[in-house]
């Protein structure tokens, strides 16, 4: 890793004190803004104000567990970069991260080497994505995004979008360059409950793309789609 301070904010949330103590030390060797919570609770009222870059999240914390945690962030967020510890290594444990798109999965105790690697992991995905956080997107000179009111506008007239086509132009502005596969897409847009396809998704995509500018919105073979401006 660099010497230079690293201008990303980082939140560690563990109870045992001694541990994320160590954890915090490290951190700030690296990182310009470390913060830290002992629950779930408390972690989440910090993402919310303080929008960090990375997570550092053990999965058995009290009043809200770290899997309800990071469930409850992935509602909305895909951006943030989550990196699980946990002392359990068992297989639903790792089905449940999997689904949760984590940046890497650490089995308790954590070596430096791997938290070092794994904090890499998250520094070059943020470096190969560009990550859109402002409110307004200017797509086109006749279209924009407004991300806080989940609007699309063109000449300042909002198009009337369906929850799930909103929804799925959320998740492809979220990170501009990157194209989000078919598993991504299905958790994001529509609810467990629903029935889904590929050929639901291709008929959404379809009908969405009319009210959008030609091309902004493309396939790329065998990853998913991803949105072009």
């Amino acid at each position: 890793m660099m010497y230079d301070l690293y201008p990303y904010k980082i939140l560690v949330v563990e109870d045992e004190e001694a541990i994320r103590k160590n954890y915090m030390i490290f951190l700030k060797m690296f990182f310009k803004e470390v913060f830290e919570a002992e629950n779930g609770e408390i972690a989440y009222n910090l993402y919310k104000s303080e929008k960090p870059d990375i997570m550092i999240v053990d999965i058995n914390i009290p009043k809200l567990n770290g899997l309800d945690l990071i469930k409850k962030i992935r509602e909305k967020d895909f951006a943030t970069k989550i990196i699980i510890l946990t002392a359990h290594s068992d297989k639903y444990f790792l089905f449940e991260s999997i689904s949760l798109k984590l940046t890497k999965y650490l089995v308790k105790p954590v070596s430096r080497k791997d938290l070092n690697e794994a904090l890499d992991l998250a520094i070059n995905e943020m470096c190969q994505y560009t990550i859109l956080n402002i409110k307004k997107v200017q797509l086109t000179n006749e279209y924009s995004w407004h991300s806080e009111l989940r609007q699309l506008k063109f000449h300042n007239k909002i198009v009337d979008l369906t929850t799930k086509e909103r929804n799925f132009l959320e998740l492809l502005l979220s990170h501009k360059n990157r194209a989000f596969n078919y598993d991504e897409i299905f958790e994001y847009v529509w609810t467990e409950e629903e029935m889904v396809s590929i050929n639901s998704l291709k008929n959404m995509v379809k009908r969405l793309r009319k009210k959008l500018p030609e091309n902004i919105i493309s396939n790329v073979f065998n990853e998913g789609y991803k949105i072009n401006f």
